[in-house]
């Protein structure tokens, strides 16, 4: 294992212990995220020019599913907000400075979709809007996050300009009141919003350079981890944290029929057909695993050699993430199927790991459509162009 992996299995009860605080508070409680900071996750992906590990993904990965398997908001946590520092690797050295330069240990809060507008002016850009689902925003004292360059109305330039920009804390307010869900409660993933800050030039990220990996070239950065594939390294931690939330539902699913007797008196480990789900579900979720780590290690070896990977490489390796993530969270579904009417009790941990399961699984990275399409499109000689070709 990992150091950090061994540091959050260390501390894994009290991980476990906190997850009903966490949901209370609608946000990682500050023990959890103590635990966090302390286990260096947030800084697997870091560069070690500012106290980074720079590990391989598939450390980071198996150590948010590890995290998620105890607690699904803190390994939500873990995977979102710990691929931050791989982005800002490729930024600007002046804000790496401003943001690592007295604090290594500083985390960034997302969301990268555009929902903000960033107007031309000197030095910069006059950022306003407001964001969705910045999760783990209360623990952040940066925000990076997606913007539309727009014209001095304000509106977004026609055909879109795309940028990632960095926002310190003090030129943003977070809405405490915007998140109330039914699954990842713990995360804290609220509304941040931003009027009329500044943003330096120095601030700011061409996304469309970051996503191709031409950002990374730029940098002069030779190192493998940062010349991996955007849409490989950004959705990993957050597929990671729902099949690590699905193995946290296998256990908890498991601990509990042990002892459990059918309303005919049966103990359920004499009931085939719970046998046969719980089988069913536990290969289902160990497929997904290897699955998502397979893809990454084999595309890391190929940069690593100084082969590029395709783009139907990637689009296949897109397909096998979204895949694994609804694999797990059906296979969630089978072993709740079959938990009795206890696992729907608020104090058992299974309805929770349910809960966020399907929370996790409904975010935009795991959404099939387009990445199927472009992916067995691409099989059959085609060339997806446009809105098709996003996101791989």
């Amino acid at each position: 294992m990992t150091k950090a992996l061994d540091y959050i299995m260390e501390r894994a009860d009290e991980i476990r212990a906190n997850a009903a605080e966490n949901e209370k508070l609608m946000r990682v409680a500050d023990p959890s995220a103590d635990v966090l900071r302390k286990s260096g996750i947030m800084r697997l992906l870091q560069p070690k020019t500012h106290g980074g590990d720079e590990a391989h993904p598939r450390e980071f990965a198996e150590t948010v599913m590890a995290t998620a398997a105890l607690d699904g908001a803190t390994g939500w946590l873990g995977g979102i907000v710990g691929v931050h520092p791989w982005e800002l690797a490729v930024a600007d050295p002046k804000v790496q400075e401003e943001i690592w330069g007295e604090d290594p240990d500083v985390w960034m809060a997302s969301p990268y979709a555009p929902m903000g507008v960033a107007v031309p002016t000197d030095g910069g850009y006059i950022l306003n809007g407001r964001w969705s689902f910045s999760s783990g925003t209360d623990h952040c004292r940066w925000l990076f996050i997606g913007a539309m360059v727009g014209d001095k109305d304000g509106k977004p330039l026609m055909p879109p300009q795309m940028m990632h920009v960095l926002v310190p804390w003090g030129d943003y307010e977070i809405d405490h009141e915007s998140w109330d869900v039914v699954g990842l409660r713990g995360t804290g993933s609220k509304d941040v919003v931003v009027k009329n800050a500044f943003i330096p030039t120095h601030r700011t990220l061409d996304a469309p350079k970051v996503m191709s990996g031409e950002a990374a070239k730029e940098m002069g950065l030779t190192q493998t981890l940062y010349n991996m594939p955007y849409w490989n390294v950004f959705p990993l931690g957050i597929t990671a944290a729902v099949i690590g939330i699905a193995e946290g539902a296998m256990h908890a699913h498991v601990e509990a029929q042990k002892n459990r007797v059918a309303i005919t008196g049966q103990p359920i480990k004499e009931d085939p057909y719970v046998l046969y789900a719980i089988s069913e579900a536990a290969a289902e979720i160990q497929a997904s695993r290897t699955a998502l780590i397979e893809t990454t290690c084999r595309f890391y070896d190929k940069v690593d050699a100084g082969k590029e990977v395709t783009f139907e490489e990637r689009a296949i390796g897109r397909r096998t993430q979204i895949r694994a993530a609804h694999r797990a969270v059906r296979a969630v579904d089978e072993i709740m199927d079959r938990s009795g009417g206890g696992a729907l009790h608020l104090r058992h941990p299974l309805q929770r790991f349910w809960r966020d399961a399907h929370a996790g699984v409904v975010h935009a990275v795991h959404v099939p459509g387009q990445i199927y399409h472009a992916s067995a499109f691409t099989q059959l000689g085609g060339e997806p162009q446009g809105r098709m070709a996003s996101q791989i």
